[in-house]
């Protein structure tokens, strides 16, 4: 009879431990898988706010296991994710959406970085791509995390809030949103002060480390001025001797963004990337 009860316990604390188990790590719990462009993707939300995320695989996975990290609108001209894909790089997203690169969207691509890392093995540095408005959280995170950044790819990127969607310069800026983000910067407008949120005033580790920043800008772009957003980058990079390119596109305005043929982004990313 003694030997049945600790049976039982046994096997009572193995499936707590089960239970236990597929929560904890768990972050984000598993929802479906799909094909994606020929390559499977896992689909998972947060079990505490409700939020997305995608980790998508290569058919195999390059030695150390590589991988980009978009930062918005997956799937959005998506030849440089695909080439990336073929080449054996993991593919990753966490929405961020509507959080303007604020504290809450950095605390939320940590908890997602630690997760994602755990769950595939995934290298330790990251390749991060921000698209316009992605270019807010890709800066924020890396200058928050210079050590957990293999290259920053941004294409036509939003640096700096008071452009976009502040509207406060040249660019034709967003009012709904400019009152979003200032809502989740926890900031009245008056009250704003550049050092606390502009990661060039911290990009200083990150040009310690060499990480490489390419750019791809329109330099007709009426949304994200260059001249107020890459410009800022491109300045204060060179000033602290970082590794920086500049793809620049004449008459072309906020889109299309990437490129039709990626190769330049590519051969910049192997021959650059940490």
């Amino acid at each position: 009879m003694k030997i049945i009860l600790n049976k039982s316990k046994f096997i009572l604390f193995f499936l707590v431990f089960l239970v236990a188990s597929s929560l904890s790590g768990g972050e984000f719990l598993f929802q479906s898988s799909d094909d994606w462009h020929g390559y499977k993707r896992h689909v998972y939300k947060n079990k505490d706010e409700g939020y997305t995320a995608f980790v998508v695989r290569p058919k195999k996975g390059a030695k150390g296991y590589p991988w980009i990290w978009r930062a918005r609108f997956f799937g959005h001209e998506p030849q440089l994710d695909l080439s990336l894909l073929d080449m054996g790089y993991h593919l990753a997203y966490c929405d961020v959406s509507q959080l303007f690169g604020s504290p809450k969207a950095v605390q939320r691509w940590d908890l997602f970085y630690a997760w994602a890392r755990e769950e595939y093995a995934l290298a330790q540095k990251v390749i991060l791509e921000g698209m316009s408005r992605g270019g807010l959280v890709v800066y924020n995170w890396a200058v928050a995390n210079p050590d957990k950044v293999s290259l920053i790819y941004a294409d036509n990127p939003v640096i700096d809030i008071r452009s976009w969607p502040g509207g406060k310069g040249i660019g034709k800026g967003s009012p709904n949103d400019w009152s979003k983000c200032l809502k989740v910067y926890g900031v009245d407008e008056k009250k704003l002060n550049a050092d606390s949120f502009l990661p060039t005033s911290r990009l200083k580790k990150l040009a310690q480390q060499k990480v490489p920043l390419l750019h791809i800008v329109g330099l007709s772009d009426k949304v994200v001025p260059v001249e107020e957003n890459t410009s800022l980058i491109e300045e204060k990079y060179k000033q602290l001797q970082g590794p920086i390119k500049i793809i620049k596109k004449p008459g072309v305005g906020h889109h299309p963004h990437s490129l039709k043929d990626v190769t330049p982004i590519l051969d910049y990313i192997i021959n650059s990337s940490l």
